[in-house]
């Protein structure tokens, strides 16, 4: 291990800790009919979650739009009480963290998203720090939200890993030199993270949890 630097999980947060993808598609498809992009359909949403929002807008639409994301987050608004973490998700931060990993979460979202995100998935006391879009010019899929993750809180690259539920964010670990464990919770095939370069793909949290010790976060942890 390099000296000083703590092994870590970078672990994304929408669709991969919390149940939140298809609301997050709802949003994005009424912000986008709101706005007068009616043939963004769902489909193409939901291919798109994991991107960052300025981002998102700009690959669906070829062009910024401000107004679209703005129209988002006022759809979302209202459905974030509907908004459930994964079964397990608070043991698994606690077996990370257990096991002497470092536990970063690395979201897309912005940082006053962590006010309800943390408390959400029942880790107020287990998360060790957070890096999101405000830290970074690009978010998912660009690899700067995860390289500065690692930088900031000090970890060891080479015992760090990243964990998400999209192709972006398989991409991004992968370009941030990264190993990366994909859970399908997010609606994204096994096979189609395979074919981005996820190196483990699990079911759910509660999968990833079970197999734990065996994983490439065990392997982190033993060194």
């Amino acid at each position: 291990m390099t000296p000083d630097k703590r092994p870590g999980v970078l672990l994304d947060v929408d669709g991969t800790l919390l149940d939140t993808n298809y609301l997050q598609v709802l949003a994005w498809w009424q912000a986008f009919r709101d706005t007068g992009h009616d043939e963004v359909s769902m489909a193409d949403c939901h291919r798109s979650i994991g991107i960052g929002s300025e981002e998102l807008v700009v690959h669906l639409l070829g062009d910024d739009a401000d107004d679209v994301s703005e129209a988002k987050t006022r759809r979302y608004e209202p459905l974030r009480e509907l908004v459930a973490a994964f079964p397990r998700v608070d043991e698994l931060l606690a077996a990370c963290r257990e096991r002497g990993l470092a536990v970063v979460l690395a979201t897309s979202g912005e940082e006053s998203d962590l006010e309800w995100m943390v408390p959400a998935i029942g880790g107020e006391d287990v998360v060790d720090g957070a890096t999101t879009s405000a830290d970074v010019e690009s978010a998912k899929p660009a690899p700067d939200l995860l390289q500065t993750a690692v930088a900031d809180h000090g970890l060891d690259p080479r015992r760090t890993v990243a964990v998400g539920d999209t192709i972006w964010d398989v991409r991004a670990a992968r370009d941030a030199g990264l190993p990366c464990i994909a859970l399908t919770c997010g609606g994204i095939s096994r096979a189609e993270l395979e074919e981005a370069g996820a190196d483990e793909v699990y079911d759910t949290p509660a999968d990833l949890l079970d197999h734990l010790d065996d994983s490439l976060i065990g392997k982190a942890a033993r060194g």
